[in-house]
């Protein structure tokens, strides 16, 4: 089982970026890796995943907008975020999924607001 930590997380205004980044403890390179995110409130929703072999899906309310990358050789993860909206606003989280064990990280928070 890894350990995950992200970063990247900030104060961004309306239509701003940002790049989140999920720094693992092992290798990922069998995992799934995914974000999530929470806004108060609200449901955990799947923000997107990318598997193994590279394969993407994006939640509906960030396609479009978001793209999500794997680097195996660094053991990380990454989310960038473009056109971000006050509705964006939430903590992310980053998860890695594998038949036999899946692993959270603490969250990153995310504002987006003028």
């Amino acid at each position: 089982q890894v350990q995950l930590v992200e970063s990247g997380g900030g104060l961004v205004q309306p239509g701003g970026s940002l790049r989140l980044s999920c720094a693992a403890s092992g290798s990922i390179f069998i995992y799934a890796m995914s974000w999530y995110r929470q806004a108060p409130g609200k449901r955990r929703e799947l923000v997107a995943t990318i598997t193994s072999s590279g394969r993407t899906n994006y939640g509906d309310s960030v396609k479009g907008r978001t793209t999500i990358s794997r680097d195996n050789a660094k053991n990380t993860v990454y989310l960038q975020m473009n056109s971000l909206k006050p509705e964006d606003t939430a903590v992310y989280y980053c998860n890695a999924d594998r038949l036999t064990d899946e692993s959270w990280g603490q969250g990153t928070q995310v504002t987006v607001s003028s």
